[in-house]
């Protein structure tokens, strides 16, 4: 084998391989047909990933667009995407506004719901088939918003993640504390889970609160020895 051949195999073998199509993911999508395949790519990447942990799980989640005013969500074995042309005017307004106008809303869209909250979906299917239980709480949402980040960090997208971070400290330094005073965070939101996803800036608030605090966190473990301390304690 020559010293060219060597290099190439060298650099397959030793950085996160993305496709192109996989290089717009984080980005503001127009195309309904690439937005769905490329996140079918990156779910079967993360489900590989999820079985090179696990051999014998069967863990299978396919990705659909389908907008509604719950953005992206998990139900079922299917994780359900959102496109921006389809997003309701307020919705829409809502971003615009507490991400400081139009391009920077369009901006935060593509960062998070065509981007970082993927893999936060693909972690309740794991919930799912592990525990039976996706009842909304402040420790499920940390669990996935967990795992999403970590594995994007496994994945060599941390100038992504470091953006998705600068988005959401501008943006919840312009929400307001939803929690009343002496009421723990963890206990309000799931005690008004139900209420507090109908409401962007309640459900702003909590989650872009924990993807601040999952950043910051030094202590963390890589996705392999996280994941699979998780599907120790659930066999």
């Amino acid at each position: 084998m020559n010293m060219k051949k060597i290099f190439l195999l060298f650099i397959l073998t030793s950085f996160p391989f993305w496709s192109y199509s996989q290089k717009r993911w984080f980005t503001l999508y127009n195309d309904t047909t690439e937005l769905v395949k490329d996140g079918n790519e990156i779910a079967s990447k993360f489900m590989n990933d999820i079985k090179k942990i696990d051999k014998a799980l069967d863990f299978r989640v396919s990705v659909i667009l389908n907008t509604t005013p719950s953005l992206i969500y998990y139900e079922k074995g299917i994780a359900n995407l959102p496109i921006w042309s389809q997003v309701i005017p307020e919705q829409q307004n809502f971003l615009n506004t507490v991400a400081g106008g139009q391009i920077e809303g369009e901006k935060a869209f593509g960062l998070f719901f065509n981007g970082f909250y993927l893999p936060h979906e693909l972690a309740h299917g794991l919930q799912d088939i592990k525990r039976g239980d996706l009842k909304g709480s402040y420790e499920n949402e940390y669990f996935a918003n967990t795992v999403a980040l970590l594995w994007w960090r496994k994945n060599g997208r941390s100038n992504e993640l470091k953006e998705c971070y600068d988005s959401a400290k501008a943006i919840w330094s312009k929400l307001p504390n939803p929690v009343p005073k002496g009421e723990a965070i963890e206990q309000y939101f799931s005690k008004n889970y139900s209420q507090a996803a109908q409401d962007p800036f309640v459900y702003g608030y909590i989650q872009f609160k924990q993807f601040i605090e999952i950043y910051e966190n030094k202590k963390l473990p890589d996705f392999d020895t996280f994941v699979g301390e998780y599907l120790a304690d659930t066999k």
